[in-house]
């Protein structure tokens, strides 16, 4: 037992004694940091400025003057602003007050420079295409960018009629989404009002009593009560997975290669005069889990202090970082020590992508079917994930930190299927392994494996 804690201790060192392991595992960081800093700089639009003319034909004579009024800067502006409001109503209090922080500064700081865009009143009878020429037409002064065409009966509907109309948009090649949108938004806008005074009603009325305000909704747990935290539910399964996923991943891909470089060097047959190769196994495999607890460790401690620093520490349940340390080790055993015995029996590490190919088709089932497993985790898909090795262990934890984990007994039951896995892929792996390190030459396929397994 002595040795195998040796060569634990020797591989753990080894590695994160490594710059690489250390640039590796602090990269991930480095990453979020630069997208968070300078994210909002590089994707910022703020300086993008709408403008140019617009041409309207209009045979009701009321949307024009709505029209105007919509495209008045200060009226857009003032727009922006209860729309900016109503939607900083429903995000998290953390998050107003970084949004009134920035608030404080000028609306056009904040959302851009308010569009400046004239509007051209064409006859109502105007041929439409006479007039989609103007599109076309080089100006020196602002872009032609639109012609709106209104239908007769967009306000009022035609006699002996109940549907209203709509209108028609011809835009200018190259046209920019945003200014598509803001088009759009303006002539509905303007089309609405025009409807609302076209039967004698107030429009500020109107949305005085559509206007609900979405209630801030409050988690009750048996601590102290918290408000509910948006998409928490839905990226805390993606988070453990991704957890799980990195920390077997990192592990088993030292393991790998570290057991074809010492192939490769023959280093493993000095180690095989000292040690047995049961023993040398167990080693590289307790070492492989202390380097992959290190990471999974490290980002395990940001995502907590993230969720504390935004006050949302209470919503997650303690002991599902206990399950996840359990379900990591039955993951790492089992995934971990399928990498080795690829590792111990190949020469090569292009040699090892062959058989690897399986073994990361398995490790991507849970990353490709975490989202329906997480919205649906009683579902046939979600009990399958959950019981059958050897994707059990992610599809067992995606379920628990959904939002309906499952009964006590589903869980325990898959951990003891974990653990009847991870006796059995030992046993293949031990095989496979002890073999394969002192095999050399040309490398096994699958069928030499499974002849390795039933001759030793």
């Amino acid at each position: 037992m002595n040795r195998i804690f040796r060569i634990a201790l020797r591989d753990f060192v080894a590695v994160v004694s490594t710059k690489g392991f250390i640039i590796g595992l602090l990269i991930m960081p480095a990453i979020m940091a630069v997208v968070i800093t300078l994210g909002p700089r590089i994707f910022n639009d703020t300086d993008f400025l709408i403008e140019g003319e617009l041409a309207l034909v209009d045979p009701t004579g009321s949307v024009g003057p709505e029209l105007r009024i919509a495209l008045d800067p200060e009226v857009i502006a003032e727009r922006r602003r209860v729309q900016f409001e109503r939607g900083l109503e429903q995000a998290p209090e953390a998050i107003q007050g970084l949004a009134q922080m920035a608030v404080s500064q000028s609306m056009d700081d904040v959302l851009g420079p308010a569009p400046r865009v004239s509007l051209i009143d064409r006859p109502p009878d105007a041929d439409v295409e006479v007039e989609k020429e103007w599109l076309n037409e080089e100006s020196d002064l602002a872009r032609h960018t639109a012609l709106i065409v209104i239908h007769d009966n967009a306000v009022q509907p035609i006699p002996g009629e109940t549907t209203l109309g709509t209108y028609d948009l011809y835009v200018a090649p190259g046209l920019d989404d945003r200014v598509l949108d803001f088009i759009f938004n303006s002539v509905r806008e303007a089309i609405i009002t025009a409807r609302v005074s076209a039967e004698g009603l107030d429009r500020e009325t109107i949305e005085t009593i559509n206007r609900v305000p979405r209630s801030i909704s409050v988690t009750v747990s048996q601590g102290e009560d918290q408000e509910t935290a948006r998409g928490f539910s839905a990226m805390l399964p993606f988070a453990f997975m991704f957890l799980m996923f990195m920390g077997v991943m990192t592990g088993g891909q030292t393991m790998l290669t570290s057991t074809i470089e010492e192939k490769s060097s023959r280093v493993v047959e000095v180690l095989l005069s000292a040690v047995s190769p049961m023993e040398l196994m167990a080693g590289k495999l307790l070492g492989g889990i202390a380097v992959s607890m290190v990471a999974m460790a490290l980002y395990l401690l940001m995502g907590l202090a993230a969720l504390s620093s935004f006050s949302l520490f209470g919503l997650l349940d303690p002991w599902l970082i206990v399950y996840l340390v359990i379900f990591f080790v039955i993951g790492f055993f089992v995934m971990g020590s399928l990498m080795m015995a690829v590792g111990a029996s190949v020469n090569e590490m292009s040699e090892a992508q062959s058989l690897m190919m399986p073994i990361m088709l398995m490790m991507m089932v849970p990353m490709l079917l975490w989202l329906p497993i997480s919205r649906s985790p009683n579902s046939v898909l979600a009990l399958v994930a959950s019981f059958v090795p050897p994707v059990n262990s992610f599809g067992m934890l995606i379920r628990m930190s959904s939002s309906q984990p499952p009964p006590l007994w589903q869980v325990w039951l898959s951990i003891g299927i974990g653990a009847v896995s991870v006796v059995g892929t030992l046993w293949i792996a031990a095989k496979i392994f002890k073999i394969g390190l002192l095999m050399y030459g040309k490398p096994p396929n699958i069928k030499t494996l499974i002849r390795w397994v039933r001759a030793a």
